[in-house]
């Protein structure tokens, strides 16, 4: 072979690798057209965002990531003097500290999704305008990465949970505690499947985004994270059931804490209500996609 013919046979070989590596883009020409394929493949760039997201969320700041166990510790201690020796709700017998400390745990990540998927597109408009990936991969990374923050938090409540249990209080830890992978992907589906809803809706209504953060801090006092669900009668308690996150706290105390109820009604509920939600959502979401640069 001369070095001409070779020359030759290398082009053609680099111009077949190119080739391959072709990428068509196409505008989706009609509502199930999720392209799912995209996303998987795309899994390396939203492990990208996971990792962009979890240095830069506390970054320049004098505590770093030990903000993840300081600020549910304060607000945990807020609730325990407000709700706890003020107001006197009840805890089911339960220390008011750990009661507290277990629906923060569980609402912060769930709220955290919901509210930082809210802004995917008003906050990552720049980038969304100069490269094509699959969108999705920038709420999904929100997800993932709050996990890692709700994992510490988790850690440092099991933490006091052993202290509790050692020093013989009513804490009692049992087998619904291994329902924990279930009740976070409910978690992470609800505030995946909220967020996605608000920010396809946001891109044409940009009031809601100042309503968001009031809306989520309202739907707390309706999921039973101040007090137990056995204290709420009447009209109220219908108004905290039909909230899909009611039987994912209250799952989370009893298997955890020994306290609360674990409905296998109330936890098909969400479930259901999960998967519609996240259809909705991404439906909706994948419908903007082609239009929010007009109006972002």
């Amino acid at each position: 072979m001369t070095a001409l013919e070779g020359k030759r046979t290398a082009t053609h070989g680099r111009a077949s690798d190119d080739a391959d590596r072709v990428l068509v883009i196409r505008p989706r020409r009609h509502w199930w057209d999720l392209r799912v394929g995209e996303l998987w493949s795309s899994r390396e760039l939203v492990m990208l965002f996971v990792w962009r997201d979890f240095v830069s969320l506390y970054k320049q700041t004098i505590l770093g990531p030990a903000w993840y166990v300081v600020q549910p510790l304060l607000t945990t201690v807020v609730f325990t003097v407000i709700f706890g020796r003020i107001a006197s709700l009840s805890t089911n017998g339960l220390p008011q500290f750990i009661f507290y400390m277990a629906g923060t745990v569980v609402w912060s990540y769930f709220s955290t999704c919901l509210t930082k998927t809210s802004l995917t597109f008003i906050a990552n408009a720049g980038i969304f305008g100069k490269v094509y990936f699959p969108r999705m991969a920038v709420p999904m990374s929100i997800v993932l990465s709050s996990m890692i923050g709700f994992a510490i938090q988790f850690l440092m409540f099991l933490g006091f949970v052993a202290y509790y249990v050692i020093t013989g209080t009513a804490v009692r830890p049992n087998a619904y505690a291994l329902l924990l992978p279930l009740l976070t992907i409910l978690m992470a589906g609800l505030g995946l499947g909220f967020g996605v809803v608000v920010s396809a809706v946001t891109t044409r209504y940009r009031d809601l985004q100042y309503l968001v953060a009031f809306g989520t801090q309202l739907a707390m006092y309706l999921t039973p994270v101040v007090y137990p669900l056995s204290s709420i009668h009447g009209k109220l308690r219908l108004l905290v059931l039909a909230n899909p996150m009611t039987g994912i706290v209250e799952a989370f105390r009893k298997g955890f804490l020994g306290s609360g109820v674990v409905s296998w009604t109330l936890l098909t509920y969400s479930f259901v209500f999960t998967v519609c939600l996240l259809v909705v959502g991404t439906l909706l979401f994948n419908r903007v996609e082609r239009t929010f640069m007009d109006s972002v």
